[in-house]
């Protein structure tokens, strides 16, 4: 059964649904973890939006181009499969410029859940870094960590709902099962 005060889930890409390779910027890196698909599809089946949203500083940092990012981007929409994902937003500010959209700043959130006609309380924010959570707090949605090596142990403990992968924080942030 749908929860009814959720309608979106916002996915983190890098270490969520994707291998983190640092910069990704060639779309033979792409590789889906086990699982995300299958999640996705029941969520989408369930009537959810789902949204991806992604800090890529490489792009600021000028370590790869926004063409490069948006042919990794296309490989992931490819591998995930047709119409899965509804929209897919991304930061390209390096850290320490003033960003208002990117992670931890809830800029990404807010400006998906405005332009998709959401309310933000209606939003779950899955990622695998404390920055995807914070960005969730902020915007007045709710935020579920999947840890991965990347994650530090104080993200861990500072998170409200933690799961081993996405199909546990569908379960935790939705109270469906996934």
């Amino acid at each position: 059964m749908r929860d009814a005060l959720s309608s979106a889930v916002f996915i983190d890409r890098d270490g969520t649904v994707m291998e983190d390779t640092d910069y990704c910027s060639n779309p033979k890196d792409v590789r889906i973890f086990p699982g995300v698909i299958e999640a996705m599809r029941r969520l989408k089946s369930r009537g959810f939006k789902l949204i991806i949203i992604t800090n890529q500083s490489g792009i600021g940092r000028g370590l790869f181009t926004l063409d490069q990012y948006r042919a990794v981007e296309s490989e992931v929409l490819r591998q995930l499969g047709d119409g899965l994902v509804d929209a897919t937003y991304y930061c390209p500010d390096a850290p320490g410029q003033h960003s208002k959209c990117r992670k931890p700043a809830p800029g990404m959130v807010t400006e998906a859940a405005a332009r998709r006609g959401l309310r933000p309380e209606h939003v779950v924010v899955v990622g695998d870094i404390g920055a995807d959570i914070q960005a969730a707090t902020a915007a007045g949605a709710r935020g579920v960590l999947v840890p991965t090596h990347v994650t530090r142990r104080t993200e861990v403990q500072e998170a409200p709902l933690v799961a081993s992968d996405l199909a546990g924080a569908v379960r935790l942030g939705l109270g469906i099962p996934a």
